[in-house]
């Protein structure tokens, strides 16, 4: 196997390498004449650098560099360090105790004035992202959100400590960085005391499933039994998805209004009937699909640019010994000539196996835009999934209340015909009505919600356009610009064995 740092094979012999060592590969990466050429990078620090300075990144002084549409952010950099582990404080008297993992955070934020630079360092264990990614899905409904990294305990075991630590460390610094570059997300404070805020993360940690759960089934049996209070929707509530747990009634209902919506065969009294908005769905679809087989396509190019120059730099080894046996077994003058002229042939293959392995590596870093914007696709569906539960929360409470005004009608109507009336049946319609305003109230902010929601959905749809347009015109102009000039460095190697070897043909003829 080839070494990625050296270009030579691992296995060989010192005389093999010191043989390789002599060859000139002075011009194989002359920079050329070509407009826009990018210098390659080392293949390492392609495949774990971050896609967030691409080749068209505006620097600043002290801040590094980074892409055009961060230059309304405030962030002008963020770094994740290498993890630290440490100490779990406790006031238990048994020496040791836990550890635990934090990445140091470093952020450079942009001055208000002409002053340079704040810069915060900050300390962050995986599970403060994890809230982090919480609290801005809660609170920025409707909005592309970038995915948050896995906790991938699978990842951990299967690969080297220090490969997982690198690539959760290169994951991490790549979501916070797509977080300060959204217009909203970049500006909210979420994010902000993520960054800044010193000592442990001020925000409040997520509940998990099985307690929010505990507390949904604890209240149930009182929404069911009599409990007009229990059983009413506060109207903060509705903003946030039933799924979240700490009401299962509600769960239970909009299931039900699902269920009735797909197969009762009566039109709910409120539907989506954006047009536009349905067509851009499928349209999302269907870029998902065909995201996804461009990025396989592109894997099987990485895969052969890959097998090529390893090929060839293995072509080069055998020349390289012909060239020791043939120098070192040399009697007669052909014998020379023929040892020489292998060496031209194996330097030109070593150096077109170089080339080869660092167009891969630009080719993996234009690419990698599909692969992006497939991550892209995950949160344009979680965003559309909020306007969905916006709208089945909407169609649910409407029609509790068509419920409850059906039952206060009944109510009236049967006590109407008792003499002096129903005291018990006139508390019950009292209870209802109370229970009417209150979901009325639920309702106007269930329906706020969903047009909040249908707004920012129409704001990223508009964005997404016109940043997949220049970062996919940025891939495209990045891959064929080093496709051509990789492709004239190998065939200048070449010409030079052809121009050495052309007495050759002189002698056939």
């Amino acid at each position: 196997m080839m070494d990625p740092d050296t270009g030579f094979f691992a296995s060989e012999s010192p005389a093999v390498r010191e043989e390789m060592e002599s060859l000139d590969l002075s011009d194989a990466t002359a920079p050329s004449s070509l407009p826009f050429f990018v210098e390659p990078p080392s293949y390492a620090d392609v495949v774990l650098k971050s896609t967030f300075e691409p080749q068209n990144a505006v620097t600043t002084p002290g801040s590094g560099s980074y892409p055009p549409r961060a230059a309304a952010s405030d962030y002008l950099r963020i770094v994740v360090s290498d993890p630290e582990t440490m100490q779990e404080t406790s006031n238990s008297p048994v020496l040791g105790g836990t550890t635990y993992v934090t990445y140091p955070i470093t952020t450079w934020v942009r001055a208000v004035g002409h002053g340079g630079p704040s810069v915060f360092c900050v300390q962050r264990r995986f599970r403060d992202v994890v809230t982090l990614a919480a609290r801005l899905a809660e609170a920025y409904r409707g909005y592309f959100i970038p995915q948050r990294p896995d906790k991938s305990v699978v990842d951990g075991q299967v690969m080297q400590k220090h490969e997982f630590a690198e690539q959760r460390r290169w994951e991490l610094e790549k979501y916070l960085r797509r977080l300060a570059e959204h217009p909203v997300i970049g500006r909210s404070d979420e994010l902000r005391v993520f960054l800044q805020a010193q000592g442990k993360l001020p925000l409040p940690a997520a509940t998990d499933v099985a307690s929010r759960m505990l507390d949904g089934a604890v209240r149930l049996p009182k929404q069911l039994f009599g409990d007009a209070a229990a059983g009413r929707v506060a109207p903060e509530d509705v903003v946030q998805p039933a799924k979240e747990g700490r009401d299962l009634l509600r769960i239970f209902k909009e299931l039900k209004q699902a269920v009735a919506n797909d197969w009762g065969g009566v039109k709910p009294l409120v539907v989506e009937e954006d047009r536009e908005f349905l067509e851009r769905k499928e349209k999302m679809q269907v870029l998902e699909q065909q995201l996804c087989t461009a990025s396989q396509q592109a894997e099987a190019l990485v895969k052969a640019q890959q097998d090529i120059g390893e090929t060839m730099g293995e072509m080069g080894l055998a020349f390289i010994k012909l060239t020791k046996f043939e120098t070192e077994e040399a009697i007669f003058s052909s014998q020379k000539t023929l040892s020489a002229d292998a060496k031209c042939v194996a330097t030109a293959a070593v150096k077109a196996s170089r080339l080869y392995r660092e167009l891969n590596a630009q080719t993996v870093k234009h690419l990698d835009t599909l692969h992006e914007y497939l991550g892209v696709m995950l949160a344009v569906q979680s965003a559309f999934s909020d306007r969905t539960s916006a709208l089945l929360t909407a169609q649910t409470l409407m029609t509790d209340l068509s419920t409850l005004h059906a039952k206060v009608e009944k109510l009236e109507v049967a006590s109407s015909k008792i003499f002096g009336g129903d005291r018990s049946g006139l508390r019950k319609v009292e209870e209802l009505n109370e229970t009417i305003r209150v979901t009325e109230d639920a309702k106007s902010c269930a329906l706020g919600e969903y047009e909040r929601i249908k707004e920012n959905n129409r704001n990223e749809l508009e964005r997404l356009d016109r940043e997949k347009h220049d970062d996919f015109l940025s891939m495209l102009k990045g891959f064929l610009i080093n496709q051509v000039e990789y492709s004239e460095k190998v065939a200048i190697a070449w010409a030079a064995v052809v121009e050495e070897t052309c007495g050759y043909a002189r002698e056939s003829n």
